[in-house]
This record gives C-alpha cells, sequence and structure tokens, in this order.
C-alpha cells in the first residue's frame, strides 16, 4: 500500500488506544473490542468512527504496513520543509504532497544523473545521431550472387571545414561560463538540489564564440557521400540491409546512427523467386501433356530435365530440389508449372488428326457437370 496522506495526519495507535510499542496481538484485541463496541449495526450513528477504526487496523494489523507506516511516521517532521503538515489528528493542515511525488522527484533526478556525459568537463550530455537509409537497385543475377557496392546516402555529415568543433578554423570553444564546463547547472529545491542542462550551452559545457562559417557552429554539415556495403547472396526485394555505424554522427561523443540499405532487385526475364526457391512457367503441348514426355527445362545454372507423367493437367508444378537459391545454409528448389499450350493455327495435317482425336473421344471432359 503506498503511502498516504492520512498517514501523516493521523495517529493510527492513537485511534486504536494502543502504544506503539504495542505487539500484533495487543493490537488485535484492541481492534476487535473497539469494532464491536462501535459497529453501525449496534450503534447507528457511529458509521464514522467505525471507518476510522477499521482504517487504522488495515494498516496496524499487516506486518508490511505497519513497518512502512512506522518508517513514514518517524521522517514525517523532517519532511516539513517540503511543505509542512501536522502531526497526529492532522493539526498543522499545510501538508500538500504525497509520497508518491517523492519518487517522482527522485525518478527525474536520476533520470537526469544517468545520462551520460562526454567531453571537455565531463560536460556534455551525448546523444547517438539519427539512423539513415538510402536505396539500391540490384539486376536479379548481382542480388543472387551478392555484391559489394556504394551507395549515396543524403545527410548529415561531420562538417569538413572544422572538422565538427564547430568554431572557425584557428579558433576553440570555450568553458561555458555559467556551468563551468559541466553542462549542468543545479536547482535548489528545498532539501533537494536538482541538475538540469545548462541553458546556456545546451549542456555541451563549451560555447562557440567564433562559429565556423561553413556550419554555422554546428559541428555537421548536409551533403551526399558515398557509403560502400556489401550485400549478402540471396538478398531479396524489398529487404533491408542494416550497415551499423554509417548513420549521422552522433553529438557530445555519442554514438553514429545506423545505415539501412533498401535493395531492390529487378525482375528476371525467366525465373520468379519465393523465398530461396525459383519459380518457372513453361509452356507443353498437348500430347505432352496427354501422352507424357521428358522435357528440357531452364535452370540458372545449366538445364535439367524434367519427366512429365501421362496426363499431366494444365497448372500442375513440379519440384525440382536443389536448384533454386542459397540463401544461408538453405538451398532452395526449383519450382516449375507447365502451361498446355493450345495452338491457333492449324496445319491441314494437324487439323485432321484434331478432328480424329475428338471423333475417337469416348467421354466429354464436362461428363460430371450433369445433373
Amino acid at each position: 500500500m503506498a503511502p498516504q496522506r492520512e498517514w501523516f495526519e493521523t495517529d493510527y495507535y492513537k485511534v486504536l488506544g494502543v502504544a506503539p510499542e504495542a505487539t500484533d496481538k495487543e493490537i488485535t484485541r484492541a481492534y476487535r473490542k473497539l469494532a464491536k463496541q462501535y459497529h453501525p449495526d449496534a450503534h447507528p450513528g457511529s458509521e464514522d468512527r467505525f471507518k476510522e477504526i477499521t482504517a487504522a487496523y488495515d494498516v496496524l494489523g499487516d506486518a508490511q504496513k505497519r513497518k512502512e507506516y512506522d518508517e513514514v511516521r518517524r521522517l514525517g517532521p523532517a519532511a516539513g520543509g517540503l511543505g509542512g503538515f501536522g502531526g497526529a489528528g492532522g493539526a498543522g493542515g499545510g501538508f500538500n504532497f504525497r509520497v508518491e511525488d517523492l519518487s517522482d522527484l527522485f525518478g527525474g533526478v536520476f533520470r537526469q544523473q544517468s545520462r551520460r556525459r562526454t567531453g571537455a568537463g565531463g560536460g556534455q550530455f551525448a546523444q547517438r545521431g539519427n539512423d539513415v537509409e538510402a536505396e539500391l537497385h540490384l539486376p536479379f543475377q548481382e542480388a543472387l550472387e551478392g555484391v559489394v557496392t556504394s551507395v549515396n546516402v543524403t545527410g548529415s555529415g561531420t562538417c569538413t571545414t572544422c572538422n565538427g568543433s564547430g568554431s572557425r578554423p584557428g579558433s576553440s570553444p570555450v568553458v561555458c561560463p555559467r556551468c563551468g564546463g559541466r553542462g549542468v547547472v543545479n536547482d535548489n529545491q528545498g532539501l533537494f538540489s536538482l541538475s538540469t542542462p545548462c541553458p546556456e550551452c545546451g549542456g555541451r559545457g563549451t560555447k562557440i564564440v567564433d562559429p565556423c562559417p561553413t556550419c554555422h557552429g554546428t559541428g555537421s554539415q548536409r551533403r551526399v557521400r558515398q557509403v560502400k556495403v556489401r550485400i549478402p547472396a540471396g538478398v531479396d526485394d524489398g529487404q533491408r540491409i542494416r550497415v551499423k555505424g554509417r548513420g549521422e554522427p552522433g553529438t557530445g561523443g555519442g554514438q553514429t546512427g545506423d545505415l539501412f540499405v533498401v535493395v531492390h532487385v529487378e525482375p528476371h526475364r525467366l525465373f520468379g523467386r519465393r523465398g530461396a526457391d525459383l519459380t518457372l512457367t513453361v509452356p507443353v503441348s498437348f500430347p505432352e501433356a496427354a501422352l507424357g514426355a521428358t522435357i528440357r527445362v531452364p535452370a540458372l545454372d545449366k538445364p535439367v530435365s524434367l519427366k512429365l507423367p501421362a496426363g499431366t493437367p494444365s497448372g500442375k508444378t513440379f519440384r525440382v530440389r536443389g536448384r533454386g537459391l542459397q540463401v544461408g545454409s538453405r538451398h532452395g528448389d526449383l519450382l516449375v508449372t507447365v502451361e498446355v499450350e493450345v495452338p491457333k493455327d492449324l496445319s491441314a495435317a494437324e487439323r485432321k488428326a484434331v478432328e480424329a482425336l475428338g471423333a475417337a473421344a469416348t467421354r466429354s471432359p464436362r461428363d460430371h457437370l450433369e445433373a
């Protein structure tokens, strides 16, 4: 249970009529006696007194809550400088904060102190640089094999005139006169002293008195730079490759951001792709599909033989193991889908043969549709 205002304003021991050194049994015995005496069912009009007794026992009857209550009451007078509060029964009337507020206050202090500080006098707050993104278009074959190439990156980089110092060449930053190079100033709050970034130097600990004419004191400039990247074999279309530490520079000694390269793979004229598998659609003639045949189909390195069983339907897909892509430790397959080609222009001999086939047919493919 979090300490509440009532813990400071109300002496629960006095409410139950026991000494602060009372044992657990003495507290329970006192509570039962008072609860019986002031129970609203037996004594109408005593609701408020009964609630007060119950609230007191709810705290003192629990060992952990009682320990916290005793500690809060012990520190109570020392907290008077934060706004003042009364003793038992709420005398004083000036109390206006909860103990939870202290956790917020301390949390802010610790968060301030936990931020990394580097630079002159340990004053400058470190801030990580921004991540940047670039796009790369690759031919299908290069994406399959992997490649080392360069990408153009537009973003903030270290100023080439001042090398990131922010000062005109030949001059140097000076120690901030307000914070003395610490980068923080103290804000006294009664019993507490909070450290906040120096408003004059922005937490850097130094001031630029003669700014660089190129970056105007920022230490960075927007420019286009080339970054060499290694694209792994088997990279897929739309995949993002992370290049650590090649983004925008950090400030105050902070880490450099990362570069993310978005890869766009140009489609192949024959093959498609599903992860590590290659896909291929090949046309076959009606006799090949009906009677069965062994056909030659292209693959990445050399053609492979594919055996079609008799009665192969159009749209059937066959898997050729191990003839796909090498992606990491996995070697994909080649997925071959056959499409039965229906000729549009028949020679006289072909037409005669097809007519003979039609006349010899004993069933229609639509027989199963009849009611």
